[in-house]
């Protein structure tokens, strides 16, 4: 089964709790503290990788979580860390986040185009810090240690989108499905009826001088950039091709279309389905010659081949245009033509090749990218006034805060009032208009604010 788009959810492992103990040994009446720190929660990475050539394995299975870290112990002993979750998806894989509940994609996060490459879609919790870290001048034996973070997560839109070098197009039964026969080793479904490929079929095509992977792409009609006849989910994949090759039914098939007329269609199509498309480098292949009577759809076809060249050339019949305005005419059932076709194909996807290699910047660190834009989103947090004398704060950090603090422990509770004043949450209340006494909601805790708590602030010098 093919399958070229899902959504999973993705959370990482939570981190460890760090540990807050003191060193007890004989002879050492002040040992002081030596909490370890928890673990590490493992990250949900996903990784393209080429031995996988659909989404099958996401299919029926939606929820993936990564392995939690450890809590810490005493005598300094740290909790081990969770092991990454690495899910394995096609090369070619776009990752976006997903709303499940307003069904809606949101900004891309990875498109995923080489082999071994990975973007983290689910960090996992950092472990909680032992005791050991809370020492200041003021504070030598600090009772409390952080809970482990909670990891992150969401839903994720993973969406399959061919690595071909030439995508097959063309009107269904147009002859797409032969000619990916005819030259390369793949063994799609041929019939004479339309529709017979429901999925895209891909084959390495081995040419006299150049190698090169060829897509059959399910056959379009009037509307596809709508949606008709599934046009939607065949289109995209056409949009990564470097080379389109574009084939025509001479015949004008078993409801006798115009054969020039289907070629517009699909030029149009493909124009209307993404900008970019209308100039991507394309073949015009005539098929089927071999029926008698082909003949001047052959010549007409040719004449608005060579005039949507000149065209594409900005008028200058002399320049270079995306269009190669020399028909090929081919028999997918004899083998009438193919030779050329396949020298033809292979030698223009090797100059595309060399102009995207000599124009390809370093490769993207996607990695590096996602997680800065998610710490910065991550910062932000807004205050919101409920009624008279209540506030609640808004913010993953601000709340995750919250979360890995024992509130059960007033040194704990200290120690988040000093990282909420840091993270400049004390400030953005009282601009907000709270005062000393009023109710400040976090989560699921309130606490009074209080605008001279800082005043001797144990922790003004650790580092958070």
């Amino acid at each position: 089964m093919f399958v070229d788009k899902v959504r999973i959810f993705v959370k990482g492992g939570d981190g460890g709790a760090g540990c807050m103990s003191f060193r007890r040994e004989a002879h050492v009446p002040k040992g002081g503290p030596d909490g370890g720190d928890g673990g590490h929660g493992g990250n949900v990475i996903l990784k393209a990788d080429l031995g996988v050539s659909s989404l099958i394995d996401y299919r029926f299975r939606h929820h993936f979580k990564a392995e939690r870290g450890t809590h810490g112990q005493g005598s300094r002993r740290h909790g081990a860390n969770g092991e990454d979750l690495v899910l394995k998806v096609p090369v070619g894989t776009v990752v976006r986040e997903y709303d499940e509940e307003t069904k809606e994609t949101g900004e891309l996060i990875a498109d995923l185009t080489h082999d071994g490459e990975t973007v983290t879609v689910a960090r996992g919790g950092m472990g909680g810090r032992g005791n050991i870290h809370f020492v200041t001048p003021v504070r030598r034996a600090p009772a409390f240690a952080e809970l482990g973070e909670p990891a992150a997560e969401q839903w994720v839109e993973l969406e399959m989108k061919l690595m071909a070098d030439a995508a097959l197009v063309g009107m269904p039964s147009a002859g797409k499905s032969s000619t990916i026969a005819r030259i390369s080793a793949a063994k799609p479904k041929i019939a004479d009826y339309p529709f017979t490929t429901l999925v895209p079929n891909l084959g390495v095509v081995r040419g006299p001088e150049y190698d090169f992977v060829v897509a059959d792409v399910p056959g379009l009609i009037e509307g596809a950039h709508e949606g008709r006849g599934l046009g939607h989910e065949f289109l995209r994949h056409i949009e990564r091709t470097a080379l389109i090759v574009h084939i025509v039914d001479m015949t004008g098939g078993w409801e006798g279309r115009d054969p020039v007329e289907d070629y517009r269609i699909i030029n149009r199509e493909l124009a209307l389905h993404a900008e970019e498309l209308a100039e991507r480098p394309r073949i015009v292949v005539a098929n089927k010659v071999d029926v008698p009577g082909t003949e001047d759809a052959v010549k007409r076809l040719a004449e608005e081949v060579r005039r949507d060249s000149i065209a594409a050339a900005g008028g200058n019949e002399f320049a270079p245009s995306p269009v190669d305005p020399k028909l090929y005419q081919v028999s997918a059932l004899t083998g009438k033509g193919m030779d050329s076709l396949v020298a033809a194909i292979g030698q223009k996807v090797h100059e595309l090749r060399e102009a995207a290699r000599e124009a390809e910047a370093e490769n993207v660190q996607y990695d590096h990218i996602w997680e800065h834009k998610r710490e910065a989103r991550e910062r932000r947090f807004t205050v919101r006034k409920l009624s008279d004398g209540i506030f609640r704060i808004e913010g993953v950090q601000v709340e995750r805060m919250v979360v890995q603090t024992d509130w059960e422990n007033e040194e704990a509770v200290i120690f988040l009032q000093h990282r909420l004043k840091r993270l400049g949450v004390e400030k953005a209340l009282a601009n907000a208009g709270a005062r000393d006494g009023d109710e400040v909601r976090i989560v699921g805790r309130a606490f009074e604010y209080e605008s001279a708590l800082y005043a001797d602030d144990p922790y003004a010098n650790l580092e958070d």
